[in-house]
């Protein structure tokens, strides 16, 4: 129910739709006009007001709504000017103004006529007295601890504050989000159940009263899994975090449906609280003629049972594909899963790419009731980059938790690697380092990130003599820091670093040294050209420093150009970090898997223009 008053009399009820204000008056002549009208009679509007309420009367205001309609002429012009005013005074009311001074005139003879509005809105309506009650929900802490529910900061999320302009588009928005509060938490069949605005123009000034019920308090109960032939259920029930007796939540309901999307089991998810028993008791209600509404937080409502729907992806699946990279040149993968080898999820791919080979395999064990998501795998890839070849053979395991928010892993792998330099050979080495990585996201969008900022920090090392040739101490961090300049533009600012200590660089594997340039590194370079000579070939080096700036303007919502720079270097000493900058223009699509980026950059060292491709965010 929704009442609203001007000083005791009712307000139109155009005010809640001022998109078909005065229709029958205007749009019944224009279907009545002859149907021998000129059709190319013309005329203009210029409207004279501040500028928010000219763009509203320009969306709104009749007269432009109507204008090039082929049934339109003079006389249907002349009586929609006289009606201009009384809608226009309806319009702006909307926006808090009841007072305006309004002004409609018809000029000029000619074959285009032209329409002159005016309008001084004068002194706003403000919000002087805010009531809300709350009804139904739980007694304050001091009374029941655990029942306990945070109704002052509910009434301190209202959005239309004593003081503010009455605007009807944020009386009913602050309706709405409050009702949201509430709704997604605790109390899912919270309502309101009566609301009003008096407005008094003469004292420009509106009190407004809003009576939310709050419904039956609901807790989850057990769970339940429809929907399972090929695998087992604990795969559900491991990433639960969900308890029975827990207070029902949207966020956590949510939270799981991601987490068992990303396991690579299901093709479709539905995570969601049984409603029946809040059905039956309803229709219990209607039998015995219990009044509506009459469900509250002592009512006493039986847990609701987490339901999980999900379709289960095929166990088996072979996939191969075609690609480029301006990074490592012509690609061709095929890779094969299988979610069900003992229990386990098998992930291999074969990747053949210009500058590298690789083959891997991983096994995944079901996520543990901690969260742990545990994997052993093997991997052997080949490289040609920059006059130094590698060959390195990985057995491993890994240990990684956490959300998409906040990721943490810990690898332990055994590396053997056999390495050339301009077709020289330039030994063998083996390792046994172990990785700690921590990943930190606050992004607006973990896909198409405008606003936040990205961490990721690895710590590692191989320190006993076990299966190690050279022992070592690695460190490496990296950040992305988005920021908007307004509503079509945002500047990124990325870097990252790396430090490795070790008495001999030569026994430390090449995977763990450090280059620069790329597609996502020092853009006018070539893939890890940048590192530490040595003859014609680039190495690795035990330091590495890049930086970037970048400035995007969104001409269309998917479609935008960049400027940006690029500095970074790499070398077994401070003084070699001396950085090579690169520079130049790019297009942005954000197409459907991701942001894709096409840059053409100079390479100031080199003197050289390069070509970048890249799709998605690095990390």
């Amino acid at each position: 129910m929704l009442r609203l008053a001007l000083a005791g009399r009712a307000l139109p009820s155009a005010l809640t739709a001022p998109s078909v204000l005065a229709l029958p008056l205007l749009v019944l002549p224009l279907l009545a006009a002859p149907a021998g009208a000129a059709e190319d009679f013309n005329y203009t509007v210029r409207i004279d007001a501040p500028g928010p309420l000219q763009e509203m009367l320009e969306k709104n205001l009749d007269l432009l709504r109507f204008r090039g309609n082929a049934r339109m002429d003079r006389e249907q012009l002349q009586r929609m000017v006289r009606a201009a005013p009384a809608q226009i005074r309806t319009l702006v009311a909307t926006d808090g103004y009841y007072e305006p001074v309004v002004g409609a005139r018809l000029d000029g003879d000619g074959a285009e006529p032209r329409v002159l509005v005016t309008v001084e809105p004068g002194e706003p309506v403000r919000v002087a007295e805010v009531a809300l009650v709350l009804e139904g929900f739980a007694p304050p802490p001091d009374q029941a601890s655990d029942k306990a529910f945070d109704s002052a900061a509910l009434k301190a999320g209202w959005g239309l504050k004593q003081g503010a302009i009455f605007r009807q588009a944020d009386w009913e928005q602050a309706k709405r989000n409050l009702l949201r509060q509430v709704v997604q938490t605790r109390y899912p069949r919270a309502r309101i159940v009566d609301s009003a605005a008096t407005v008094d123009p003469e004292q420009h000034r509106a009190e407004l009263r809003v009576v939310l019920d709050s419904g039956p308090e609901l807790r989850f109960g057990e769970l339940r899994v429809e929907g399972l032939k090929r695998y087992p259920a604990s795969i559900v029930a491991n990433l639960n975090q969900i308890h029975p007796g827990d207070y029902y939540s949207e966020a956590a309901l949510q939270a799981l449906q991601s987490r068992l999307q990303d396991t690579g089991y299901f093709s479709s998810v539905e995570v969601s609280a049984d409603m029946s028993a809040i059905l039956n008791e309803q229709l219990e209600a209607a039998e015995t003629g219990t009044p509506a509404g009459a469900l509250t937080p002592m009512t006493p409502m039986a847990p609701l049972p987490l339901l999980v729907r999900v379709t289960e992806n095929k166990r088996k699946n072979v996939s191969a594909g075609l690609g480029f990279s301006t990074n490592t040149g012509n690609r061709a993968s095929l890779s094969y899963d299988d979610l069900a080898i003992a229990g386990l999820k098998l992930k291999s791919a074969l990747t053949l790419e210009t500058k590298k080979q690789s083959a891997r395999g991983d096994l995944y064990f079901p996520v543990t009731p901690k969260g742990y998501n545990d994997s052993v795998g093997a991997s052997f890839e080949r490289s040609d980059i920059s006059g130094e070849v590698t060959s390195v053979t990985t057995v491993g395991a890994k240990r990684a938790w956490g959300t998409p928010l906040l990721e943490r892993s810990v690898a332990l792998e055994f590396l053997s690697e056999h390495k050339t330099i301009n077709d020289a050979e330039a030994g063998k080495s083996k390792s046994l380092p172990l990785t700690y990585s921590i990943t930190v996201r606050r992004l607006d969008n973990l896909l198409f990130p405008t606003k936040g900022y990205a961490i990721n920090a690895q710590l590692g090392g191989a320190l006993l003599p076990l299966l190690t040739d050279e022992a070592f101490v690695r460190g490496y961090g990296r950040a992305v820091l988005y920021q908007p300049l307004g509503a079509r533009s945002n500047l990124i600012l990325r870097g990252e670093a790396g430090a490795l200590a070790s008495k001999n660089k030569a026994g430390v594997p090449a995977v763990y040294l450090f280059r620069a340039g790329g597609d996502q590194s020092v853009r006018g370079y070539a893939f890890q050209q940048l590192g530490v000579q040595e003859g014609d070939a680039i190495t690795g080096g035990r330091y590495m420093t890049t930086a970037s700036a970048e400035y995007q303007y969104w001409f269309k919502p998917a479609w935008g150009a960049a400027l940006f720079y690029d500095a970074g270097n790499a070398g077994d000493s401070f003084k070699d970090l001396h950085p090579k900058s690169g520079y130049g223009v790019g297009a942005r699509w954000k197409s459907p898997v991701g942001p894709i980026n096409v840059d053409v950059a100079y390479g100031h060292a080199v003197q050289k223009y390069r070509l970048h491709f890249s799709l998605g965010f690095s990390f």
